[in-house]
């Protein structure tokens, strides 16, 4: 980060050698503050950053971190792969050869396609490039990321660094408490597949002028997608899902959004302050609010049904320079007291039990909890023959993963539910294969005195995802701290 510069001027300290990290750290951090001072600089000479030793060996320690390094592209090759039989030094050195000279050419994607979540049936299609052109995806993110986050607007969370859905619900906590009480509830029809590449890379060219770079950024949304048949086929439009640049581009395209609803909100714009929002409430004219995650997004609206109604022709009027339209069956208008799910949350504003008071409270959604029953009652088949220990670990990654994401929503009696589940699928699973019966289970898991015992397995022991604290997360606003920014005391 920044605060590990060397001292400026002359001064006589012996300097400790920059590591790859700690470079590309001090060229991010240069890159967002050059942007964020001139908001209409073109940056040239990218494409040097790009291939530089420090940004291609952190790009792929970036690519063999992640959960996909496991998974090979068209070529065959994993990240494990080139670390053992090609070593990294040697294919670095090859990749960043072929970038100078001119010769890389990314090759197509290879198409996985993987059920969507919640049993629907639907398949969501992956485009999986292979190692080579992830390490490059990932060096051109390194390089282009801190100059578009410098004009990203605060509305928009999905995949930028330090935001996470929870602060897309704590907006839309605040603004619902705060009198938005009608709601856009929207989604992009195959956002990441109908992507116009025109549109994308004259938005690309508004802030980097290399075309050595943009010619890149190009090739790779020309790369095509190879079937899972083996056929080639060709990309017209959209940035495949599963590339490392392509939520970026996704973000790129759709802070065309984002600017056009979130002006108002500027300096000197008719919401910048709660005098003015009252004054037009006053008048009868609506106020709105944008909260963006990824290609799902909802506006909350301070007014009528009808103006929310038309603030959802206006937002199909904006995405459709980009090639985006909005989904029929998902998009809709609501009023808050109904309630809409978002990003696996039910958001609803509800009377309190026991009293005339009404609140905007954050529940766990069905879908969510009805995927997450299915995985349990998958890994605990009476009849599976797998080691308890194996089962123990699994469950527990399962459910505890998924309870720290809801954690802070109205989740405690959830959370019993499902510990309810859990024991009970382990018990009729214990008693299955080892001829139980109920006096066996009541002499087996408790004690003398009798208290219930944890289930084990060796080191393995199941954990109750009740006892995780259920907690407010606190709306964060303009306090989200930017990864190339020092924090000032």
């Amino acid at each position: 980060m920044p605060e590990d510069a060397p001292p400026n001027g002359g001064a006589l300290l012996e300097v400790a050698p920059v590591g790859p990290r700690q470079r590309v750290s001090e060229m991010q951090a240069k890159l967002h503050r050059w942007a964020a001072a001139d908001r209409g600089r073109r940056f040239d000479d990218l494409f040097n950053l790009v291939h530089d030793p420090a940004t291609l060996i952190a790009a792929f320690d970036r690519v063999a971190g992640n959960r996909g390094a496991g998974t090979a592209g068209v070529d065959g090759l994993t990240a494990a792969d080139v670390e053992e039989a090609l070593g990294v030094p040697g294919f670095l050195n090859d990749l960043r050869g072929r970038l100078k000279t001119g010769a890389f050419r990314p090759l197509p994607v290879r198409e996985k396609r993987i059920p969507k979540p919640g049993g629907s049936g639907k398949v969501r299609r992956l485009g999986i490039p292979t190692v080579a052109d992830r390490v490059v995806q990932a060096a051109l993110k390194l390089v282009l990321e801190p100059i578009f986050e410098a004009d990203f607007k605060p509305v928009s969370y999905g995949f930028r660094p330090k935001r996470r859905a929870q602060d897309a619900i704590a907006e839309i906590h605040f603004y619902g408490t705060c009198g938005y009480r009608w709601v856009l509830d929207a989604d992009i029809a195959a956002c990441f597949d109908e992507i116009d590449h025109v549109a994308l890379m004259d938005r690309v060219r508004k802030r980097v002028k290399d075309k050595r770079v943009l010619a890149l950024v190009k090739a790779f949304l020309k790369a095509g997608l190879m079937s899972e048949f083996g056929e080639v086929q060709e990309t017209l439009t959209g940035t495949p899902q599963g590339g490392i640049l392509s939520p970026l581009l996704a973000n790129i395209a759709l802070s065309v959004l984002d600017e056009h609803l979130h002006r108002a909100w500027e300096s000197g714009g008719e919401l910048s302050n709660s005098s003015r929002r009252w004054r037009r409430r006053a008048k009868g004219l609506p106020s709105w609010r944008l909260v963006r995650y990824a290609d799902d997004f909802v506006v909350m609206v301070d007014g009528t049904r009808q103006d929310t109604e038309a603030l959802r022709e206006e937002v199909a009027q904006v995405l459709a320079p980009m090639g985006l339209r909005l989904s029929p069956a998902k998009t809709q208008v609501v009023h808050l007291s109904e309630g809409f799910d978002f990003l696996g949350f039910r958001i609803q504003w509800r009377r309190k039990r026991g009293t005339d008071k009404w609140y905007v409270y954050t529940f766990i959604a069905e879908r969510p909890l009805r995927a997450l029953k299915a995985k349990i009652r998958s890994m605990t088949h009476r009849t599976s023959q797998q080691d308890l220990a194996v089962v123990l670990f699994n469950l527990n990654r399962a459910t505890q993963g998924w309870a720290r994401y809801f954690r802070h929503a109205v989740a405690k009696h959830v959370f019993r539910k499902v510990d309810h589940l859990v024991w009970w699928r382990l018990v009729r699973l214990l008693c299955t294969r080892n001829r139980w019966n109920w006096r066996d289970v009541r002499r087996r898991l408790t004690t003398p005195t009798g208290r219930w015992l944890s289930i084990t397995a060796g080191r393995s022991e199941l954990r109750k995802i009740s006892a995780i604290p259920v907690t407010r997360y606190r709306y964060r606003g303009s306090k989200i701290p930017n990864p190339w920014v020092p924090e000032t005391a």
